[in-house]
């Protein structure tokens, strides 16, 4: 995984820089997000992978439809040429951290014992944009073997706020 990743950053780079060069960011992470999600149906997935199939087909298969932006197809064109069409999902989301860092969106998923309701998930944006400074984007999630509270993640923060965590903590410190 983490060699996919390595190789996936330069070309994420390179198709954020196409993107924002063309003010098409959006525009561009639907693509990537189409052809990463058409790379990985498993009967394309082999032909994507395979040494017999002609770039140019390839790129023909991945596009979305209606899709007319040359950047893109010609981004696609380097992919396949360079054999790295298996990489469209790292890119895909190494492209969709890039620009979320640009336009200064944290992205967080927010896994609660119960569904929070509209006015909870609006306080809860409003304490984290003042924490990090930056809008915030949430998911949620229910698991309800959390018993109550909260987990937020963020990717590079994590905010164990849970009944579970509390009690193993609570747990932990008996034994000792």
């Amino acid at each position: 995984m983490s060699q996919a990743l390595t190789l996936a950053r330069p070309y994420a780079r390179a198709a954020f820089a196409l993107a924002k060069e063309g003010g098409r960011q959006p525009q561009w992470s639907a693509m990537l997000g189409f052809a990463a999600q058409a790379s990985a149906v498993p009967g394309v997935q082999s032909l994507v992978g395979s040494p017999l199939a002609k770039a140019d087909d390839l790129v023909e298969l991945l596009l979305p439809p209606g899709d007319s932006d040359p950047n893109f197809r010609q981004f696609l064109a380097v992919l396949a040429d360079n054999r790295r069409l298996p990489l469209l999902v790292e890119i895909a989301g190494l492209f969709d951290q890039l620009r979320a860092e640009a336009e200064r969106v944290v992205k967080a998923t927010v896994t609660s014992a119960q569904p929070m309701d509209a006015a909870e998930l609006a306080k809860l944006r409003d304490s984290l944009r003042k924490r990090f400074g930056q809008d915030v984007e949430i998911r949620t999630a229910v698991d309800a073997a959390l018993i109550g509270g909260a987990v937020i993640d963020t990717g590079d923060v994590v905010i164990d706020g849970s009944i579970r965590t509390k009690l193993a903590r609570l747990g932990a410190a008996l034994a000792n």
